[in-house]
């Protein structure tokens, strides 16, 4: 079923095209990922096909009875209300509801079962009851706590007001708000910004198993991998469809391009053959018919363009001025945080040159207060910090806090390399896309992207051995990201970065460090064997519990074994999901029945059988209410 469709959409700002003739569809059940460099139209499109604004030709057509849900980059909740109650307003509806069947079951114990009303009363009351099975009603209260949960918001409690909330944790209310909505096309721009990597883990499960259709645009790699179904690229004011996730993506333009690069090289070859047989044959009287016939065979010919290939990424090189010691950093029981707030402790761990070593764990443990504290940013509250020899620190800050807003693009880095010249400095920005009076621009007219890009620069140039990089992909394109990655690859001094991109940890690192409540666990590799390490730490502990349980699994658990556990336990939650639908399916059908008895003679004329069953109707319902809470939560787990 086809939910939203484009047809020729064009649109254009200050009359320059942005988009052109875009050919684009929303199945359901389709999720599709929009890809596409920095100012491509990426957002402009999602904004267009969620009637944020208009377009200047073309046709959206969509049936009326679809609902569109929208989340912008910038989105926010702003109220003075609570977390909770704020995501009760989703439930206004359902709310309602069970408020008129409040009224209906007292109404129904004040009439006379015989009565014409009191069957009327009934009546009403299965039909509305109907409608709020149907609207959720009795789940939106788990379904909310479940959300809220996930979104890390019991961390800090649902009574807290949404006034009292950082930006972050306002946009991150805002899509929990919108995923409660389940409207039937879920549009997303940058929906992992501002979540770790446990809440991005849990939205892509989210997302895979959702009814309607989702369209998103991001940067994550990862995340579109794991998601999308079908990727539409915009490239060249275009937009191109490829079936299939980001790396069938990548694979089927690269055949693509490779395929028309061959046809433009075969018709250039064919056009020159005829160009000389023309130019040589023209002017002989015996040879001059068949050059004619070559000439308007040659103008008729309809030219294949060679095909495009957008490399203007940024360049980016980071260099050393010299080589730092071995030991480049030693942090023994550190304490980090605020005068009047600690919050990391217990911190220990070592970097040696070469090292690239992610820092990883949930929004909040304290990961850029770490990087900060290193930095020298902020002082450290206890324990010790070592800095190795010959050491030169540069340091990323996601907030590009050490950019002047008043500044303009050239002077941010002239001011800081005064001693280099104007063409130079041109150049260099060139390099970072900062091209014609774009160097002119101040700083607080730069896109997020951009900030990010002239902060790069400015690092680059200092040519330091040890670098700290807090979030440095934030607002970063794919392109640029894949850049960044090979100069990290390789540089000759030590990384020591956060990031919530799997993709560019996978890439990069050689080490992760997990932030805990109760210190940092260090493991070798990337992110993928992190992962990996993970699950088999769990499984021994699932064998561990098991062995104390006096189940047959010993210390030393084989590969076979710790796969039979693991079916064994989904093969138990499954029977236990089984059991519970048996028994929602069973009080169902009793709640049917004893619905209908209400209309038996011998019950509705009889005062004390009729308050008795509906006694067990009000009994059943909170029953289905309370195993369909349980069912929910064992599904999810």
């Amino acid at each position: 079923m086809i939910l939203l469709q484009t047809s020729k959409l064009t649109k254009l700002y200050s009359g320059t095209p942005i988009l052109e003739n875009v050919q684009f569809e929303v199945k359901k059940g389709e999720r599709i990922a929009v890809v596409g460099r920095n100012g491509a139209g990426k957002s402009t499109l999602l904004k267009m096909i969620a009637d944020e604004i208009d377009f200047d030709s073309g046709e959206i057509h969509k049936p009326q009875s679809v609902v569109l849900g929208y989340f912008a980059q910038s989105s926010h909740v702003n109220s003075n209300d609570t977390i909770y109650n704020e995501m009760l307003s989703v439930f206004a509806e359902t709310i309602k509801l069970k408020g008129q069947l409040e009224e209906l079951s007292l109404k129904m114990a004040e009439e006379d079962p015989s009565s014409e009303q009191y069957l009327r009363i009934i009546e009403q009351y299965q039909n509305l009851n109907h409608r709020f099975e149907l609207m959720s009603g009795y789940t939106y209260e788990s379904e909310i706590n479940n959300i809220l949960n996930r979104f890390k918001f019991n961390e800090i409690g649902f009574d807290q007001k949404i006034s009292n909330l950082s930006g972050g944790q306002k946009t991150r209310l805002a899509l929990a708000k919108l995923l409660l909505q389940k409207p039937d096309v879920l549009i997303l721009d940058e929906p992992t910004n501002h979540l770790d990597i446990d809440t991005i883990e849990w939205l892509e499960g989210y997302l895979k198993k959702y009814s309607g259709a989702v369209v998103i645009v991001s940067h994550d790699r990862y995340f579109i991998d794991q998601i999308a179904t079908t990727v539409y690229e915009i490239e060249y004011r275009k937009c191109t469809k490829y079936k299939g996730n980001y790396s069938d993506y990548i694979d089927q333009k690269a055949v693509s391009y490779a395929s028309l690069m061959k046809q433009y090289e075969k018709q250039q070859k064919e056009i020159s053959k005829m160009e000389d047989f023309i130019s040589r044959n023209i002017v002989r009287a015996s040879t001059t018919k068949r050059a004619q016939s070559r000439r308007k065979l040659l103008d008729k010919m309809e030219r294949i363009e060679i095909p495009k290939i957008n490399d203007k990424s940024i360049g980016i090189t980071f260099e050393i001025d010299r080589r730092s010691g071995n030991d480049v950093l030693k942090v023994e029981d550190l304490t980090v945080g605020y005068p009047d707030q600690i919050i990391s402790d217990h911190l220990d761990f070592q970097i040696n040159r070469l090292d690239r070593v992610a820092l990883i764990g949930p929004n909040g443990i304290g990961k850029s207060t770490i990087l900060k504290t290193v930095a020298g940013d902020l002082p450290k509250l206890g324990g010790e910090v070592y800095y190795g020899k010959s050491l030169d620190m540069g340091y990323f800050d996601q907030e590009q806090a050490n950019l002047t807003s008043n500044n303009t693009v050239l002077n941010e880095v002239w001011n800081y390399f005064p001693t280099r010249l104007e063409k130079d400095i041109r150049t260099l920005l060139g390099n970072f896309l900062f091209t014609g009076d774009d160097v002119f621009k101040t700083v607080n007219q730069l896109s997020g992207g951009e900030k990010v890009r002239l902060t790069l620069c400015k690092l680059m140039l200092q040519k330091n051995n040890f670098l700290l990089l807090d979030e440095p992909t934030n607002h970063l394109d794919i392109d640029s990201k894949e850049m960044l990655e090979l100069s990290l690859e390789d540089y000759e001094g030590t990384v020591f970065f956060i990031s919530h991109d799997r993709y560019f940890i996978d890439k990069i690192a050689t080490r992760i460090l997990e932030v805990t409540p109760h210190g940092v666990v260090s493991y070798l590799g990337n992110y993928s064997d992190y992962m990996e390490k993970k699950q088999q730490l769990a499984e021994l502990e699932a064998a561990k519990l098991a062995e104390e349980s006096n189940t047959t699994t010993t210390n030393n658990v084989t590969d076979y074994q710790k796969q039979k556990e693991q079916r064994r336990l989904e093969q138990q939650r499954k029977r236990q999901l089984e059991d519970i639908e048996s028994k929602i399916a069973a009080y169902e059908e009793e709640l049917e029945y004893k619905k209908a008895e209400l209309f038996q003679e011998e019950v509705y004329l009889d005062t004390q059988k009729s308050a008795q069953v509906q006694a067990r109707i009000e009994e059943l319902e909170e029953l289905i209410m309370e195993s369909m809470e349980t069912w929910e939560e064992l599904s999810l787990s």
